[in-house]
């Protein structure tokens, strides 16, 4: 049996990997959060508060469960609050990124009769690394160029990685959406949808284009990466890249709202405390080939939300 340790579990992305991995008999599944548990079924695993950026506690956990796998969702993603508060920031997407390196590296140097082979550190990070020049085709490859502290912080934190003695894996993906149990944070397409739905007036940026990535598919290349051992860089985003407006015109039509309530506006007029990207987009035959990643539609990924939505509606 493989132990599987997933930070930031009570996030979208981390929901839907304890979701998924919860009836797996060959998985003895820890998550772990800031603070008390939010999802709701509370059985098949175990769940531990962490607090990643304390180094003593990371070492604790990492003692204590000596998992195989970590999967670590755990992040800061407010782009422009990363800007303001960027101690908290370099925190949460580097220094904590370097305590799990320093507790696998010094956890397997152990002189126990019980080390495991090394632990493999699944480690998730952005499009937004780029500077968005070369638009919708980036490899796993090409030199980023951040544009942002926040972009900045999940490149460092993936060179803490990439110049470590661990076994580690870098999964990049875009724009992510879906909907767990007691969210602490909408996403654009839910966030579409509701004002919509209220009749709100809404702006949107006609100028940056992203490929919307479904949170069950992005779980669903997590944990192939970690089924494979595969290490290095993995683009996992959406196949299809659009414009946001039209990303927001596609939630309007699929569920029949008023399209006139979308002004769409210039990147440059909303006065962001972060420089974004205009344009980023993978190639994921990578993925699709070693991993085999096989993401779904954007259409079809609103008709998946909406049944979630319709469940939890009834």
């Amino acid at each position: 049996m493989k132990t599987c340790l997933i930070t930031g579990s009570n996030g979208l992305l981390g929901q839907k990997l304890v979701y998924n991995l919860i009836n797996r008999t060959d998985i003895n599944l820890i998550a772990t959060s800031i603070g008390e548990n939010r999802l709701i079924n509370k059985s098949g695993y175990t769940y531990e508060p962490l607090d990643i950026t304390n180094k003593q506690e990371v070492e604790n956990i990492i003692a204590k469960y000596k998992p195989d796998v970590i999967i670590n969702t755990a992040a800061m993603t407010n782009v422009d609050a990363c800007e303001t508060k960027r101690e908290e920031c370099w925190a949460l997407n580097v220094t904590a990124v370097k305590n799990f390196v320093d507790a696998i590296a010094s956890d397997v140097q152990r002189p126990t009769s019980d080390i495991k082979l090394p632990t493999q550190f699944i480690h998730l990070s952005t499009d937004f690394i780029f500077d968005g020049e070369k638009g919708s085709e980036y490899l796993e490859t090409d030199t980023p160029n951040p544009q942002s502290y926040y972009a900045l912080s999940k490149w460092e934190g993936e060179k803490v990685l990439m110049q470590s003695d661990i076994k580690w894996a870098v999964a990049r993906t875009i724009i992510v959406y879906g909907i767990v149990d007691n969210m602490s944070r909408s996403n654009i397409v839910l966030w579409a949808k509701d004002a919509l739905t209220k009749g709100q007036t809404i702006n949107v940026v006609d100028d940056q284009f992203r490929a919307p990535t479904l949170a069950e598919d992005l779980a669903e290349g997590c944990i192939s990466i970690a089924d494979k051992g595969a290490t290095g860089v993995y683009n996992l985003s959406g196949k299809e890249t659009m414009s946001v407006l039209d990303l927001v015109y596609c939630v309007a039509d699929f569920w029949k709202l008023d399209k006139s309530l979308i002004n769409p506006i210039k990147s440059n007029t909303l006065n962001q405390a972060a420089k974004r990207p205009l344009r980023t987009g993978f190639i994921i035959d990578k993925a699709k080939r070693e991993l085999a990643y096989a993401p779904h539609s954007f259409a079809e990924g609103l008709q998946i939300l909406d049944k979630q939505l319709s469940l939890i509606n009834r």
